[in-house]
């Protein structure tokens, strides 16, 4: 994967594609309710089908992409690992909480009943504790990143998920007193996380073996049928809370205000960071962006299988996918305007 490679026509259009998704899900909401109920339906073990198949259509094409082989060059350049992995786990998941529980608990107390601002606490906290891993290949072509570098980066931080997101998820949770069904947390983790790594190396393996150009004809193939399921994801995200989000878009505002400061205040502490450390920019940019993205498709999933599909928490990490678009494509914009104040790449 090489950061030179043209962008498609859907990463050029992101913003468009998706913002097209938001309002056909919208408006299918309210004008086919009972569609998006007997959708909702369809669950079994609290996870919900059709999401569970659009997330790991979505997913897979992604994971196979990641080289587990390149985490042998994890020695050579530490810094912009160090970076991604400290921000990621040690202090994003509580900043994200703790200015969740300002605004919902307290700022915004009077705005809405306090069972509601626990539920969008909760997503809020699911999406902290979700670091990107999927667009984060979009993000670093769209700075020209160090491709093998970021794929280290994801690699190393997908690895540190399947054992992390769970134990820190039920830490927050239960901090702020939000009653944590172990069993659905690790089945989802398994489910969004562990087995499409587990698909995804095997995969890759099998292709790599057969000749040197089946992997990329094969990524190729399946990167429409991906961004199906992303675009797919997004009607049904939006059309299951269609209702609140026409009768409700002051709660939207709201939920949108702590993910916002997040996003920017997350992404301003990683580049200074690596500015200051000397990192060339292609390091130093995807670094930044893996930990103010979010892995939204592991978030939603699991917020559905925790509260419901109609929840609180379930609407924060959709409207967490409302803000994430523009707020990535501003910093990436941001970025590149900025790359000459960074150190030569070595």
């Amino acid at each position: 994967m090489s950061s030179a490679s043209p962008l498609g026509i859907f990463e050029r259009y992101l913003s468009l594609w998706v913002a097209l998704c938001i309002a056909a899900g919208v408006a299918l909401g309210n004008l086919a309710p009972g569609l998006f109920a007997f959708v909702s339906g369809l669950e079994a073990a609290s996870v919900n089908l059709v999401v569970a198949m659009l997330i790991w259509v979505m997913i897979y094409p992604m994971m196979i992409q990641i080289d587990f082989g390149s985490l042998r060059d994890v020695g050579r350049r530490p810094k912009g690992l160090i970076v991604t992995l400290v921000i990621n786990w040690l202090i994003k998941p509580f900043t994200m909480a703790g200015l969740a529980s300002l605004f919902f608990l307290h700022v915004f107390a009077g705005l809405m009943p306090e069972a509601e601002a626990r539920e969008y606490l909760a997503g809020a906290i699911l999406l902290g504790v979700a670091p990107c891993t999927a667009m984060v290949f979009v993000w670093s072509q769209l700075t020209r990143g160090d491709a093998n570098y970021t794929l280290v980066q994801v690699a190393v931080n997908d690895l540190i998920m399947v054992v992390a997101f769970a134990p820190i998820t039920a830490l927050l949770l239960g901090v702020t007193d939000i009653t944590v069904p172990w069993t659905t947390l690790l089945l989802s983790v398994v489910l969004y996380v562990v087995i499409p790594l587990a698909a995804g190396a095997w995969s890759r393996r099998a292709l790599t073996g057969r000749e040197p150009a089946a992997l990329g004809r094969f990524v190729a193939a399946l990167k429409p049928v991906s961004v199906l399921g992303l675009l797919g994801t997004v009607v049904l995200l939006f059309g299951f809370q269609a209702t609140t989000i026409v009768e409700r878009p002051l709660t939207i505002a709201l939920i949108a205000v702590p993910l916002l400061i997040q996003g920017y205040g997350i992404f301003g502490l990683a580049y200074l960071w690596a500015w200051a450390w000397r990192l060339p920019h292609s390091v130093a940019a995807p670094a930044a962006l893996i930990g103010t993205s979010n892995f939204f498709e592991l978030a939603v999933a699991v917020a559905i299988g925790l509260f419901g599909l109609q929840s609180g928490a379930a609407l924060a990490t959709v409207v967490g996918v409302l803000v994430e678009v523009p707020v990535m494509l501003s910093l990436c914009a941001f970025a590149n305007r900025t790359a000459h104040r960074f150190a030569a790449a070595a």
